[in-house]
Order: C-alpha cells, then structure tokens, then sequence
C-alpha cells in the first residue's frame, strides 16, 4: 500500500485480518496547556482504534493548523513537530479506514475555511446515509457556484462530506450548523471538532462508538475510552450522552440535545475493540472480560490440565475460565508485540511462516498437555487453524477452543471493518464443521445471551448485529453502502444516487471494484 509520503507498508502477516475498529478521537480545552502534547498522548492511549493514519489540529484562538500524515502516532509526530503546534484547543485522530481508502488525503482530522474562520473534525464511526450527503453537498455547491470537496479524487470519506455541510453555513455559527446537520445523520458518529475558539463533542443518537468526557485543572478532555483520560491526568466526569452536542469554551461547558437518546452501545467493544483498562457504560472492560470466560467454562466445561489465552485480547477470558473451572492458568503463547506492518517487502518464504512470526508456543508449557485455548472471535478461521496446528506441532496433547463471544455471522455498517459475510467462517460453517476446520478436539462460543449478561447492560441497549444480523440503525439499499463508495464517483454518481447502479464496476487503487461493494459493504448481498 502506498504512504502519503511514497513509502511502501507491508504487512507480514496478510491471511487474517481481525476486526478493526474505525478510530479514536480526542479533544482539550486547556488555556496555559500543551494541549498538541497532551493529544499525542491521548491519541497514543487509542491507538489500537487505528493504525493508519494520525493527525492533530490546533488553534491559538485565531488560526487553526492541522498536521497529519499516514502510520502510527509515533511515526507521524516527534518533539519538533508537536513544539510548532501552538494553542489552547487541540483534536486528534487515529484513522483506520472504513469509508475510503487508506490514503493521505482521507487522514483526519479534516480541515475546512469557514464563513467566520475555521473547522477541524474527528470522527469515530461510519455513516449510513452517505449518498445522502453526497447530495446535499453537490446541492448546496450548486447554489452557490462552489466546487463542495475540491477534486473528487482526493478525500473520499464520509467524514469530509460532513465537514463540508458543517461548513456551508455562512449564516451560522459552527454551533447552530451543527444543531441543523447532526439531526440528519444516519449510523455511528462519535466526532470531537472545534473552530478557532471552540471544542465541540457530539455522539449519535444510538451512542454506538463510545465518548467520554474528561476534567483536567485548568481545562477539559474528550477522548473515545477513558484509558486516554486516565493517560493525560484528567479525571473522568462522564460519557457524551447519545443525541448530545457539547460545546466547550472560555464561557464554560454547555451541552444541547440535537436527537432523542435511543442507546444501542456496541457489544463488540466490550469483546475486542476497547482497552481492558477503559470503562464503558460504569462497566470495567477488564472485569467484563473476565466475567465472560467465566460464563464461557459454565457453558463449555471440558477436562484439561491448563488453560492459555491467545494474547493479549483472550487473556482475561482466560482467566476467567480458569478460575471458574479450577483447571491451572498459564502463558503457553508468546506474542511479538512489535511484528505487524513493516516497510521492509517480506520474501515468499517469511510470509509462510505466517502465524509464527507473531506467536511462538511455549513447549515446556503446553508439551503433552490437555489445553483449553482461549481467543476473543473468530473471522475467518486462519489464525486459530494455525495456532492448533502450532501448539499439536509442541506437543499438546488435545487442544479445546473456547472463544469469548458468539459466532460473528454478520458484517458491521457501523465502523468496524469485518470481513465480507462471505469470508465469516461462522455465516457459511456449523460450529462443529468450524472445529473440524481448525482441527480442535472441541470448539464452543459463549452464547448471545450469556455474553450480554456479562456485561450487565440490558439487551435491548446494545448493538448486537455482528452476531444476530439486528441492525439498529436503518441501512440503504447495498449498493449506497460501501468502503469505497464515494471514489471513482465521476461520471458514474448519478447513476449510483439514483439507486440505478446495482454492479457498477471502477478502477480503484488498480484493481476493479464495485460501487458499493467491498468491505462489509456489498454483505448483504452475498452469500
């Protein structure tokens, strides 16, 4: 894949890629703070939101400047970068992609001129109505005799598109346009923007991605996951309500409501995607975690001598199957933290080592043993496959496979960039034709129902459609969905607006691709 600045990233372990979440975001107001310094810590606490891209805005109260490039936050900012960004208000991001391409021009946060200054948004989520906006914003270009995104071939996001509407309202303030275009949007948004004296914060009204607010000394904090609070010294006061905008400035805070609060948190969060140590809903993530493995050995007890997670997401399911079973702890993987993407091209023979070049079991642990191997999901197969094979090749004597959440049976619309539905192993495989395909002597997924207790969240205010197909948002025909929806759209836009493109094939980063397909995108669709 081509970076913003012409290198080559590469990733070593191509077979399997997990779930991924969208971003993370963060935002302070702090008068006499490094607030660029205090952001690119937030953003280094959520970095496991995204790995693509990462960038800072900030404003001194009269100019607002935005730095981002493409990788991680280390890579992206070093002390001389972060010393000539100056001000009192600062947002972050941590980009991974799920509506355009992975491609500088898509990195946030987005930048825009307004009629009274300037805007900078983030955005944790993904949008359903894109096409809608697409409209919106090519309507009011036409109006006013503006180009609405520059050249369609750069960014390609969603969160653009919004940036533009924010933007069109020469007449508002940032504030009043955002109580006009927030109401209108349709999926997950958790956004942290600000103009040059302002921070503002809004979730949607479903509160899919997670906010939280945050109290420093002399200012204020908005971050994805209260790890980032904790991270920065602030103190966590509480989460963006759905439906909420808040705004932040020398005259306080001040909070409206722009939608009607009907909750559907994300399950998954507290599967996979959030840090152990971040709370979500007054619930610690580890401790959910934990309570998971435990519902798990009740549902799938089974005889073995330990009990090992694939770490680091399995480990505190892990050991909470064995403290309820009673069967022994321990560390029989070890993962390399540091494999993943490189800028060095791999040969053939290191891509086959595959799985091994990120865990390595432990022989004198699992060696003729019984063992219970604990995992957070399962996608597509090919990662818990090799671990069985791996940990048979040390000389286990029986592998059981316990995972912490239910069989992934459908795509995510809501920023979380799953497999198609055809590629889930779970929507086309029993759970006993998935252990024959691993090649575990058994195999058992906590139930719905057993998980969702675990977090001691009610049902009916969660999302749960990755497992039970029940989406709590509308969605558009397939065809308006779509990772690369919004690129290659020249010439072709009208046809797809109109819904009258059901296979419109283009040329996106030199392959072919369908307009509204790729991703989770064309899901409902395929087998």
């Amino acid at each position: 894949m081509l970076r913003g600045d012409g290198q080559l990233g590469h990733d070593l372990i191509p077979g399997e890629k997990g779930p991924q979440d969208a971003c993370g975001v963060f935002g302070v107001w702090a008068p006499g703070e490094e607030v660029s310094k205090l952001t690119y810590f937030g953003l280094y606490a959520l970095q496991h939101r995204g790995q693509e891209s990462a960038g800072i805005a900030v404003s001194d109260g009269t100019h607002t400047v935005v730095y981002k490039d493409m990788g991680l936050v280390s890579q992206v900012f070093n002390e001389a970068s972060l010393e000539s960004l100056h001000g009192h208000i600062a947002i972050g991001h941590a980009r991974y992609s799920t509506t355009g391409a992975s491609v500088w021009e898509n990195a946030q946060p987005t930048f825009r001129a307004t009629a009274t200054g300037h805007l900078a948004l983030g955005h944790n989520g993904n949008l359903t109505n894109t096409h809608e906006l697409l409209r919106r914003v090519r309507e009011r270009a036409e109006a006013s005799g503006e180009l609405p995104l520059g050249d369609m071939r750069s960014s390609t996001s969603d969160t653009d598109l919004l940036t533009a509407l924010l933007a069109s309202h020469p007449d508002l303030s940032l504030e009043a346009a955002a109580m006009v275009e927030l109401p209108l949007l349709k999926g997950a948004f958790s956004l942290v923007f600000m103009d040059d004296t302002t921070l503002y914060a809004a979730r949607d009204p479903q509160g899919i991605r997670p906010l939280t607010l945050g109290r420093l000394e002399r200012g204020w904090v908005v971050a994805s996951e209260t790890a980032a609070l904790d991270i920065v010294g602030a103190s966590f006061v509480r989460e963006i309500e759905p439906g909420e905008l808040v705004a932040i400035d020398e005259q306080g805070l001040r909070s409206q409501r722009f939608a009607e609060a009907d909750p559907k948190g994300c399950l998954f969060e507290f599967v996979y995607l959030a840090r152990p140590d971040t709370t979500i809903s007054g619930k610690s993530i580890h401790a959910v975690r934990v309570q998971v493995g435990r519902q798990l050995a009740r549902e799938f007890p089974v005889d073995a001598d330990i009990v090992i997670p694939v770490p680091e997401s399995g480990t505190p399911a892990a050991v909470g199957y064995a403290q309820e079973s009673g069967i022994p702890f321990a560390q029989g993987l070890v993962k390399n933290a540091y494999v993943g993407r490189t800028f060095i091209q791999p040969s053939q023979t290191i891509r086959q080592l595959g799985i091994r070049l990120k865990l390595n079991p432990l022989r004198e642990i699992v060696a003729g043993k019984r063992l219970v191997v604990v995992d957070d999901s399962i996608v597509r197969g090919n990662t818990q496959r090799a671990i069985v094979r791996m940990l048979r090749e040390a000389g286990a004597r029986e592998v059981h496979v316990r995972i912490s959440s239910p069989p992934v049976k459908w795509p995510c619309f809501y920023g979380i960039d799953f497999a198609t539905r055809a590629e889930l192993i779970a929507n086309g495989l029993g759970v006993e034709e998935i252990r024959t395909s691993i090649g575990a002597d058994s195999l058992g997924y906590v139930s719905l129902d057993g998980l969702v207790a675990s977090t001691d969240v009610a049902m009916d205010r969660l999302c749960r459609a990755c497992f039970d197909g029940v989406y709590p948002v509308e969605l558009p025909e397939p065809e308006l969905l779509g990772k690369h929806l919004l690129e290659g759209l020249e010439g072709l836009e009208s046809r797809v607006l109109a819904g009258e493109a059901r296979e419109t094939v283009v040329d996106v980063e030199g392959l072919p691709t369908l307009i509204g397909g790729g991703g989770a995108a064309d899901a409902l669709t395929r087998p």
